[in-house]
């Protein structure tokens, strides 16, 4: 087996930075490649890649990196079905209900009229999400006719992706959700996510606070099977106590961030990361 690890990425985020700083601690020898000066050779593996870990945060930069690197012969973590599968919500809520993995209800319209047509049916509220999208960007809560009418119109003058409508209950649940890092077999560690008591969004960037999540065998066992369905190897499983279903997962990270999950439960995600990649390098 080749110990060379390629780390494949086009931000240096903190995670990235604790990758490095891992690393270097425990004498895994790493390459930093930045995608966004790279240019491949689609007939030879020019840069001899071997084992690739994908951070990169562009959806579709890295589906097709992934898909280049794997052409050629490298083993990417995680592979061109995971990227693609969990990069889109619709995907990934398929898959999880063709699984038995317990999900919020939701609908997909395919224009604006039929979108209205499901709302006025189904009730309000509901979320409307981008299929493609992270950090909880373009992910609206419709309270009413009016709303939805006005975000649904401005969303027709966008690209075709945000005129697929994917129209998500609003679970009603705790004030908070769950962020679980999957490694292999493992939930290395998860925290609580809750809001700041204005946005009804838990994402830490928009205030949200975190604290540390107990891994019950309940969480382990549906984080397990969550990324399994999309194909994963080291995920971001996001859950819900809906009131009404229990555990619920409503989105699976491909490129997942973990910096307030080390930072709040001390597990050193980072080094099992690489130790994981490291294991898995042929």
């Amino acid at each position: 087996m080749s110990s060379k690890i390629t780390v494949l990425y086009d931000t240096i985020r903190l995670e990235e930075k604790l990758l490095i700083e891992s690393a270097k601690k425990n004498d895994i020898p790493i390459e930093l490649v930045d995608c966004k000066k790279l240019f491949v050779d689609l007939k030879k593996n020019t840069y001899d890649f071997q084992t690739v870990l994908q951070r990169c945060v562009s959806y579709y930069r890295n589906i097709h990196s992934t898909a280049t690197l794997e052409g050629l012969g490298a083993r990417v973590i995680n592979c061109l079905n995971t990227g693609l599968l969990a990069g889109n919500k619709l995907f990934t809520h398929m898959l999880l209900q063709q699984a038995g993995v317990p999900t919020p209800d939701a609908t997909m319209a395919f224009s604006k009229e039929a979108a209205i047509e499901s709302l006025e049916k189904n009730g309000y509220p509901k979320i409307i999400k981008p299929t493609v999208g992270s950090w909880g960007r373009m992910v609206s809560k419709l309270n009413d006719k009016d709303s939805a009418e006005g975000i649904i119109e401005s969303r027709e003058s966008m690209h075709p992706t945000y005129q697929m409508y994917f129209l998500e209950e609003f679970v009603q649940r705790p004030p908070r959700d769950i962020r679980a890092i999957v490694i292999g077999d493992k939930v290395a560690g998860a925290i609580y996510r809750t809001t700041d008591g204005v946005n009804w969004k838990t994402n830490t960037h928009l205030g949200g606070s975190a604290e540390t999540c107990k891994v019950t065998n309940e969480i382990e066992d549906i984080c397990i099977k969550a990324k399994n369905t999309v194909q994963g190897e080291i995920v971001g499983v996001d859950l819900m106590e809906s009131d009404d279903k229990g555990l619920v997962v409503h989105e699976i990270n491909n490129t997942t961030e973990f910096r307030n999950v080390v930072r709040v439960t001390g597990v050193d995600i980072p080094t099992q990361i690489l130790e994981y990649t490291k294991k898995m390098s042929r």
